[in-house]
């Protein structure tokens, strides 16, 4: 029987921590969504003025980095370097938003655990908020 990591709780809290505080430090109003390695939502938090669509695009880039494994940027570049394709897909899965950059997996011992979704500012910020969380985590 093989062991892998898991997220519990503590994990949680101290990563959700974390992005708030890096969200609060610049003033951006955003949602943020953890999940675990199957996409399933762990923990969600709308912060004060964040966008209700927020709320829905954060777990969904989420669910997809941790399907995916791998950053939500890469579909991104997907999409942008003509694979417009791809677009269809995430509209009808429940993932639509999610091919924005701003979802990041959370990686452990080589292991997915989960992943962080963050939206309501410039994708790149929402990703610099997940990181802030990862970080958090790992050290």
């Amino acid at each position: 029987m093989k062991t892998r990591p898991f997220l519990t709780h503590d994990d949680l809290r101290k990563m959700a921590a974390a992005c708030e505080a890096e969200a609060l430090a610049h003033h951006w109003s955003v949602s943020f969504a953890i999940v675990d390695d199957g996409g399933h939502l762990l923990w969600l938090q709308r912060l004060d003025g964040a966008a209700p669509s927020s709320a829905e695009i954060g777990p969904a880039k989420a669910r997809l980095a941790a399907l995916g494994r791998r950053e939500t940027r890469v579909y991104e570049e997907m999409i942008n370097n003509g694979r417009v394709s791809f677009l269809s897909g995430l509209s009808q899965d429940g993932l639509r938003g999610a091919g924005l950059e701003g979802g990041v997996p959370v990686i452990v011992d080589g292991h997915c655990v989960g992943a962080i979704g963050v939206s309501g500012v410039k994708s790149v910020e929402d990703a610099q908020i997940a990181q802030a969380g990862i970080k958090a985590l790992l050290g």
